[in-house]
């Protein structure tokens, strides 16, 4: 019996194979990649129409592939009959996007992104640069009455903590606000509206507003509490700007979660974080870590439960720039452990 031309092939490989050990592993691929050229023959054989449909595909993918498409628009000229673009197409030469240093480009503040007549003033706050002042808070705080207060009573190096705690919980931008998170809003009804926190904090801050006010530190609050609403707008305020300059989206994204944290994560939007500044020196900057209240706060807030919660060096942590007007409320306890040991709280949690 007369063998096919496939079995001829497959079997002079086999043959060689056998005669020569170290070819032996080649002529494996070889006699399967023959089997697919033989079979794909006897498929084709006979049927003009399949093969036909296939010699059409390989040429379209041929021409408008990336890599061969070129060949049909550059060539020497109109002359080959192949180029429809013309000659002064052919100069034509995309610009270079300029490249942008964001190390150069200077963050932005909440103050520089606040606009003059902004309408949004809702029920829980006014516009990001109304100052509420420790004196009004502390009246407002007489004319609320005596609240009751959890006692922080152990000694800071005795106590036990937990990431359960609400004191503890912690929000940033790997740690969103917890979809399960509640809590109450206290409303201190000073002369210039409603200020809005966490209701279980205003015995501490009203004690921390005391003592500076007797330590000749007058204090206030720009920024309490901010609904979702507000912290989107605000973060939105940052991004247009920063575009306004020339940088991408991606790039204002990057600067702007810097100094203003994303919607969803941030302290304010649960009542526990303030930005706290002094009737002198009412601006969100570096400088306030320098005036006599920003050192005050910085050596005492913790006594009341309150923690400097951007500190300088420690942006590689927070993922935030130095701030030295954030305060957070963590209560005493771990308010003296941060402080003492100098560190962030999510260092603090880590250990938790």
């Amino acid at each position: 019996m007369r063998l096919s031309l496939e079995e001829r092939f497959r079997k002079k490989m086999l043959k060689f194979g056998k005669k020569n050990k170290i070819c032996r592993f080649a002529v494996i691929p070889v006699i399967a990649v023959g089997m697919f050229w033989f079979h794909s023959a006897a498929c084709l054989k006979g049927n003009a129409k399949r093969l036909a449909v296939l010699a059409m595909t390989f040429l379209l993918f041929v021409v408008y592939s990336s890599f061969s498409f070129p060949i049909f628009i550059m060539g020497d000229g109109a002359d080959n009959g192949l180029n429809p673009v013309s000659d002064e197409a052919q100069d034509v030469m995309l610009a270079q996007e300029a490249e942008i240093d964001l190390s150069d480009i200077e963050l932005l503040d909440d103050e520089d992104v606040r606009m003059e007549g902004d309408e949004y003033m809702d029920d829980l706050h006014g516009d990001i640069g109304e100052l509420y002042s420790a004196s009004e808070i502390l009246e407002a705080s007489r004319r609320r009455g005596p609240q009751e207060a959890e006692q922080d009573t152990e000694d800071a190096s005795d106590a036990s903590f937990s990431k359960d705690d609400w004191r503890l919980v912690l929000i940033n931008k790997q740690h969103s606000i917890p979809d399960d998170y509640v809590f109450s809003l206290g409303v201190i009804n000073t002369m210039k509206g409603p200020m809005y926190c966490d209701e279980r904090i205003i015995d501490d801050l009203g004690s921390m507003l005391q003592a500076a006010k007797e330590d000749g530190i007058s204090l206030g609050i720009c920024s309490p509490y901010r609904d979702q609403a507000y912290q989107e707008k605000l973060f939105a305020r940052k991004i247009k700007l920063y575009m306004s300059r020339g940088l991408s989206y991606m790039e204002a994204y990057q600067l702007g979660s810097q100094a203003v944290t994303v919607p969803g994560a941030s302290e304010h939007q649960i009542g526990l974080a303030l930005d706290i500044v002094t009737l002198s020196h009412q601006s969100l900057d570096e400088a306030f870590g320098e005036t006599p209240g920003g050192i005050w706060l910085a050596e005492n807030s913790y006594k009341y439960g309150f923690i400097l919660r951007y500190p300088k060096g420690k942006e590689y942590i927070t993922g935030i720039e130095y701030e030295p007007w954030h305060f957070r409320y963590v209560g005493v306890e771990a308010a003296t452990v941060i402080t003492e040991q100098g560190i962030t709280l999510e260092e603090f949690w880590e250990d938790l």
